[in-house]
């Protein structure tokens, strides 16, 4: 059973403690923004991802409905996103559609688990060079799948590598339709300039509406949905994918992938809306309810969904402030497709390519790629090394890697920082208030945890320090935590030091190093190792010994 700290729904609290109705209207109002924003780029995102438009719609309003509903954030908006498109196309492309059902189930599963295990606040502290990274390559990679449609190019299957894509479209340059490219240019303008005209409408949603509109009066001989999906259905039907499970181990990479990206999407965007409210999520739910989303929701033919942060943004922006608008916001586009679906089918695909080219810049953080650049070598190496592999390797692989640096370029700036207190203690002159201590007794402290990234390092200055004199004080007050590492390197160091005839005195230990060090057997040994809780008493103990 699930504890109630680690699984809260917001929604459930805020009802217990009642939700005034003018609350309430003002959610209700603010979802039905939402919904209108969410229509076009539910559909672009499906088509984007190699699957039916009607996908992104059932997505949007199931997974948009339970995150809401089980969510750990006020105004969290659930759904397709963009960062998902890259991961989807590859799925289907290389396992299909049950493929995709299976690796978005896993996915949710290992959501429900991170939330189990407290990691929602671990998730949060990826490393913003790898976060930029990311999302560059994605928006480049959105950008690319694009120019099909954008530019009316008759190519019959697009290639899912980045640079034979390009390749293609070169090669089919010829087969420019150059209604489609002014549909396209049409939509970008009106998506950019119709903020200036009016914010409570959404660019894509008014750009969606005129295009085609014109596209059906003036009889445009452009591609639309339903050319090329087909109707998009008003109903819902239960899918069950083939499954063996010996081919359990394909989907394990895929889950894990949409699991990280999504799990971090939804946090961030969480932490995002935090800040404009003076609120606080709770991380772990959040995961649970995310975790939840990706296992029903493809059942019923939809795709990943995550946290959206341009759609939360806008509900926080239009007046919502509990869950009630993000279920309002899936409530409206379920009436949008079981009522209007016949209609939605006659949107152009450049006009989509459009919204999506805009998307694609949004997401693309080009000025803070450039000033990531412009810092330490490390950060640098990250980013690039995160954008070249999501846009020309995969994302799975540029997940897994990017994994890989965050733990490294933790373990880099926690060595930094450990050296940096050695390097000051050695500095200091740590003799100065006890120049009555005979010359063959050395102190020397430890500053912070003893670990496996400043362990060595303390060992070196250690054994310097100790073969200069017979007997060695370690102050240790500030030692917060040790590992096995850390362990292992003292315990070395000072068989070392005892080898040499230097007595070791170990003073202000706490607790749980005392228990630490009892359970690997560093305990006091006569004339060799001494362990006092004060230095005081390290001192006196010392100088009894010289004397």
């Amino acid at each position: 059973m699930i504890k109630n700290t680690i699984f809260k729904p917001k929604l459930f609290s805020l009802l217990k403690r009642g939700i005034d109705k003018n609350r309430i209207t003002t959610d209700i109002m603010a979802g039905v923004v939402v919904g209108v924003v969410a229509l076009p780029l539910a559909i672009a995102f499906a088509v984007a991802s190699g699957v039916s438009p009607e996908k992104g719609l059932i997505t949007a309003v199931i997974a948009g409905f339970l995150i809401s509903f089980l969510g750990g954030s006020r105004v969290q908006i659930g759904g397709p996103t963009g960062a998902f498109i890259v991961i989807v196309y590859g799925i289907v492309e290389n396992y299909g559609i049950d493929g995709l059902i299976i690796s978005t189930i896993m996915a949710g599963v290992i959501l429900i688990a991170f939330g189990l295990l407290k990691l929602g606040s671990l998730l949060k502290y990826f490393p913003q060079p790898l976060i930029i990274g990311f999302t560059s390559g994605i928006a480049i990679v959105i950008f690319s799948t694009q120019i099909k449609d954008a530019l009316g190019l008759d190519i019959v299957k697009v290639s899912s590598e980045f640079t034979h894509k390009w390749i293609q479209y070169f090669d089919h340059i010829h087969t420019i339709n150059y209604s489609s490219v002014i549909i396209t240019a049409l939509t970008i303008i009106i998506v950019i300039f119709s903020k200036k005209i009016t914010t409570k409408v959404p660019g894509s949603f008014i750009a969606i509406i005129l295009i085609t509109t014109l596209v059906q009066i003036l009889n445009i001989d452009v591609t639309t949905i339903k050319s090329f999906f087909g109707e998009i259905p008003n109903s819902f039907s239960i899918t069950i994918p083939e499954f063996k499970l010996s081919d359990l181990h394909f989907y394990i990479a895929p889950a894990l992938t949409i699991a990280l990206l999504g799990g971090i999407e939804s946090l961030l965007s969480a932490v995002v809306s935090d800040g404009m409210i003076s609120g606080k999520h709770r991380s772990n739910t959040e995961l649970i309810a995310q975790g939840v989303a990706n296992i029903v929701t493809p059942f019923f033919g939809g795709i990943p969904a995550t946290g959206a942060i341009a759609r939360t943004v806008t509900n926080v922006k239009n007046g919502g402030r509990t869950p009630i608008a993000g279920i309002s916001h899936a409530v409206t586009l379920l009436l949008i497709m079981l009522f209007f679906g016949k209609w939605a089918a006659l949107i152009p695909m450049s006009c989509l390519s459009g919204i999506l080219i805009v998307v694609a810049y949004n997401m693309s953080e080009w000025r803070s790629f450039l000033d990531t650049l412009r810092g330490s070598y490390f950060d640098s190496s990250v980013l690039v090394i995160t954008f070249l592999l999501t846009v020309l390797v995969d994302l799975t692989v540029a997940i897994e890697v990017g994994v890989i640096l965050s733990a490294m370029l933790f373990m880099k700036r926690m060595s930094d920082i450990a050296e940096k207190r050695i390097e000051d203690t050695i500095d200091s002159d740590v003799l100065e208030d006890y120049s009555d201590l005979p010359e063959n007794i050395s102190i020397y402290e430890i500053s912070g945890p003893l670990f496996f990234a400043s362990a060595r390092t303390y060992s070196e200055v250690i054994e310097n320090m100790g073969f200069k004199s017979s007997i060695l004080i370690i102050r240790m007050r500030h030692v917060s935590f040790i590992d096995h590492t850390g362990i292992h390197n003292l315990k070395g160091t000072i068989e070392i030091l005892n080898n040499r005839g230097v007595m070791v005195v170990l003073s202000g230990l706490n607790h749980e190093i005392r228990r630490t060090f009892k359970k690997n057997n560093i305990v006091h040994t006569d004339d060799k190792l001494e362990i006092f809780d004060s230095f005081e008493k390290s001192v006196s103990y010392a100088k009894s010994k010289i004397l």
